[in-house]
């Protein structure tokens, strides 16, 4: 009998525990359906593009504007790969060749991992249009800060409090008003269209005066940018 008991609580513990995982994984779509809601979507974004070739001009820079080398960077900002990147080498291209008056530094949004990486570019980029100092300040913080890959954590409701926290030298009430507006995703499409017909299909990419870099090893990027300088020189 004790043991017909044991069997029949063994059985209800496993069907309480199923029914519990089901439950939890209906709540976390329905939360993911519902982050959904207000982020961008590419088909959505409709307006005039310039996917002739690239206007340094409109894209986030380091740098004199003068050394006659440029190099950009292909970043989605929910990338891992691109996460690990940045704490690695960047402080490190920096010091050696942006600070040196070697090269100019481009960021380039590639935002192709969810929806909510067309987002976090889109505050990206309302941040640059106030401040280019602001913007690799929020570059290299949200970097610091990001989410896991496969959760909608470059949410509204995030990207407001996150910059309100800790992004200086911009004015916060238009910042708000251009995330909830997605007043720049149509620039985050443009970066997207274009660098794709550039051939970048992945993050992070480099190109070094228009030539897209098979690799984004570091010691590949240096190689690059020195053939370059001597090539120029």
């Amino acid at each position: 009998m004790k043991q017909t008991s044991s069997k029949y609580m063994i059985i209800i513990f496993a069907v309480v525990l199923v029914a519990l995982l089901v439950l939890m994984a209906v709540l976390n779509k329905s939360q993911n359906s519902s982050a959904l809601e207000d982020l961008p979507n590419y088909t959505e974004i409709r307006g005039e593009m310039n996917l002739d070739q690239i206007d340094y001009s409109r894209q986030p820079h380091l740098g004199s504007g003068t050394t006659g080398i440029q190099v950009i960077e292909f970043a989605d900002f929910k990338c891992p790969a691109c996460m690990m990147w940045d704490g690695a080498y960047f402080e490190k291209l920096k010091e050696e060749f942006v600070d040196t008056d070697k090269i100019d530094l481009y960021f380039m949004n590639f935002a192709f991992i969810d929806r909510d990486s067309i987002l976090a570019a889109a505050a990206g980029e309302s941040i640059y249009q106030q401040n280019n100092d602001a913007f690799w300040q929020y570059k290299s913080l949200l970097f610091e800060n990001q989410g896991i890959e496969k959760d909608i954590w470059a949410t509204e409701k995030f990207l407001l409090q996150f910059v309100k926290d800790n992004i200086t030298g911009i004015d916060y009430d238009q910042f708000k008003s251009d995330l909830k507006n997605h007043t720049h995703a149509l620039d985050v499409k443009e970066d997207f269209k274009l660098a794709g017909s550039l051939g970048v299909n992945g993050t992070p990419k480099f190109m070094v005066n228009g030539r897209l870099l098979p690799s984004s090893s570091y010691e590949d990027l240096v190689a690059a940018i020195e053939a370059e300088i001597a090539r120029v020189k």
